[in-house]
């Protein structure tokens, strides 16, 4: 069983290391390899300052960043240590995340994801998350911040949302 909780400050530290760790399966999409570099990760002034931040196991293998955008719950970023990787950590992280936005009273949950990646959007669908066919404005703007980051340079990207 894996425990979710909320992230502590020291947990904090650790969290830059897991996200650099799990970007590193990223060295392909579609076979090929990537032509871009991954921009670089949240700093820990930044995770500390989300909505909500979830971690999975003591000491901390994965976490969950939460923020709010549209009035929803958007789950920003989801990583876990490649070690851990397919041993159901990320999506007791998902699961964790979308209990801690229905408990909160948010309606949906969206993120913004590789379409073409399988740990990434199909994965995200057995989770209950769809692609969002037309975007609202808040999502446009992420749609265009992520593209002023250079990733939709790396692959295709989709916006999801799971009802809650």
């Amino acid at each position: 069983m894996i425990s979710i909780r909320e992230a502590g400050k020291l947990d904090i530290t650790f969290l830059p290391a897991i996200e650099a760790a799990a970007d590193s399966l990223l060295t392909s999409i579609n076979g090929l390899p990537l032509q871009v570099p991954l921009p670089a990760g949240a700093s820990r002034i930044e995770l500390a300052a989300s909505l909500q931040l979830l971690v999975a196991g003591t000491p901390c293998i994965g976490f969950a960043r939460l923020e709010e955008v549209d009035g929803g719950a958007h789950l920003e970023q989801l990583a876990v240590l490649p070690r851990h990787a397919g041993r159901g950590t990320g999506r007791a992280l998902v699961e964790a995340s979308k209990a801690w936005a229905r408990d909160h009273g948010y309606p949906t949950m969206t993120l913004s994801t590789f379409a073409d990646v399988p740990f990434n959007a199909p994965f995200y669908a057995t989770c209950g998350f769809e692609a969002i066919p037309v975007l609202s404005p808040a999502l446009l703007e992420l749609q265009r911040h992520e593209t002023a980051l250079g990733l939709d340079r790396i692959g295709r990207r989709v916006i999801m949302r799971a009802v809650l």
